[in-house]
């Protein structure tokens, strides 16, 4: 029985999506799927979470799509739009779990000064035991060793990690190397889930 939670934040803890920020930029949903799709696709942005620099990656894009530099430029300097508030069921299971003396643990895709500012405005994400970050760590989910150095920093075992993620190839990582697991998604009653692996929450 796992006596260790190890939270993923975005879309655990806080809600995250672009759309909330882009919908207003680009109208209509057509044409705001092909600028995800080619001008900023997901492995963009992972590439902040493991730590290249945004002036580097604004002008990767802007280079190849100049006529959409305002938009491009839009995704970092109104990043805090695409995260409009905490997901806060989820949010006082940590808190429950910690006020009960539960160790509790993040291992994240972040980039860092984006992951600053969201510490700035959900203050319970400055409340974890230890958090490894992928930015400062220059690893990414589901890459297996961003996992080992949550376990080598933290001294835990998989074995005994309850490990909570949105990411079913995060979760199929977690999984592989001997961590329980909850996969995440909007109908998931992550308490009863937690609490289903023996804790007291």
């Amino acid at each position: 029985m796992p006596k260790v939670l190890v939270f993923d934040i975005g879309n655990v803890l806080i809600h995250w999506d672009p759309d909330h920020l882009y919908a207003r930029l680009i109208p209509d949903a057509a044409e705001r799927a092909a600028f995800f799709a080619n001008v900023l696709p997901p492995e963009w942005n992972l590439e902040q979470d493991r730590g290249r620099s945004w002036a580097e990656a604004e002008a990767e894009r802007i280079a190849l799509f100049p006529d959409k530099a305002d938009l491009i430029r839009a995704w970092r300097a109104r990043w805090h739009e695409t995260v409009p508030h905490a997901l806060p069921a989820n949010a006082a299971v940590l808190s429950d779990a910690q006020q009960a003396g539960v160790p509790c643990y993040a291992i994240t895709n972040f980039a860092a000064d984006t992951f600053s500012e969201a510490q700035e405005r959900f203050t319970f994400l400055k409340s974890f035991d230890g958090i490894v970050v992928s930015a400062h760590e220059r690893l990414i989910k589901p890459d297996p060793a961003i996992f080992e150095v949550f376990l080598t920093r933290y001294r835990q075992r998989a074995e005994n990690c309850l490990f909570i993620d949105d990411s079913a190839r995060n979760i199929a990582t977690a999984r592989n190397m001997g961590f329980a697991t909850v996969h995440v998604t909007p109908e998931t009653d992550l308490r009863r889930e937690v609490a289903a692996h023996g804790f007291a929450v």
